[in-house]
């Protein structure tokens, strides 16, 4: 199943086995905020981590990850922490 949870973030349980990444990549979402989390900026994560994404992209990651954190829902999905 595929559920698209943001213009850029997907669950699919065919890729990354269903953890959330950015459509059309393998890019895991956690890994994008792990890097934020440890000092890097937006622009440090896509030129040197991830030039496939672009700011748009992991600022979307990042208003998911905030829906995530309040216990957002979405379609027949919950998305929990």
């Amino acid at each position: 199943m595929r559920v698209e949870v943001g213009k850029y973030i997907v669950l699919d349980d065919e890729v990354c086995h269903g953890r959330p990444t950015f459509k059309g990549t393998r890019v895991l979402v956690s890994d994008v905020i792990e890097l934020l989390a440890a000092g890097l900026s937006i622009e440090e994560v896509v030129r040197d981590y991830y030039p496939s994404l672009d700011e748009k992209m992991v600022k979307d990651a990042l208003a998911w990850a905030a829906k995530v954190i309040r216990g957002w829902r979405c379609g027949e999905v919950e998305v929990s922490a």
